[in-house]
């Protein structure tokens, strides 16, 4: 196959190319609602302080927007389906399996309403920012739905697999923030260090 790319086969390297950014995207757009779920609880140990969270965090968010771009583009790019640009953008208007590439539109367009807000965060407030920040926890398992049907790998065992992983990272970090919930406040508090 990599002979394939290197001859000059684009469609196919294409085709390949966009398949691996959608995984690559799905796991780390998980890892980033993991870790605001984390963040949200301010999860700290005495070796990781709270602003490590919160820049894995971020870095990890910027690294999935990257990862995002470069899935979208070649999605659209690819001539193995004709997927316009409008459809990336405008929900359920694709003309090849209209319903998961518009959940994978309603989840891009989720993000780029955090990416925008973000970017003004200044300008808009630190209220409107938070508000729309929360549609980055929506996005992901419309993102999740997508993935199970709009790729050609989409009822693949190692495809099921990923997702399944991907739904159990996300639903453990719900499952601490909820226990901490309902923790006493006291007990949150890291143990105090040792006198000797």
């Amino acid at each position: 196959m990599l002979e394939l790319a290197a001859s000059g086969s684009s469609p196919i390297a294409l085709w390949y190319l966009s398949r691996a950014t959608g995984v690559v995207t799905l796991v780390l757009l998980t890892l980033t609602v993991a870790l605001g779920v984390a963040n949200f609880e301010r999860l700290h140990s005495r070796r990781t302080p709270r602003f490590v969270v919160s820049v894995v965090h971020r870095n990890v968010a910027l690294l999935s927007v990257a990862f995002l771009a470069i899935h979208v583009l070649t999605a659209v790019t690819d001539s193995y389906v004709s997927i316009g640009v409008a459809s990336v953008l405008i929900p359920f208007g694709a003309g090849y399996r209209p319903l998961w590439l518009g959940l994978g539109a309603v989840s891009v367009d989720m993000i780029l309403a955090v990416i925008v807000t973000s970017l003004l965060r200044r300008r808009v407030g630190y209220r409107a920012w938070r508000a729309t920040h929360w549609l980055a926890y929506a996005s992901w398992p419309v993102a999740l739905a997508h993935s199970l049907g709009a790729g050609t790998d989409s009822g693949s065992g190692w495809m099921l697999l990923a997702v399944g992983a991907c739904a159990a990272v996300v639903a453990t970090a719900a499952s601490v923030r909820l226990i901490r919930r309902r923790q006493p406040q006291a007990s949150r508090l890291p143990a105090p260090a040792s006198a000797g």
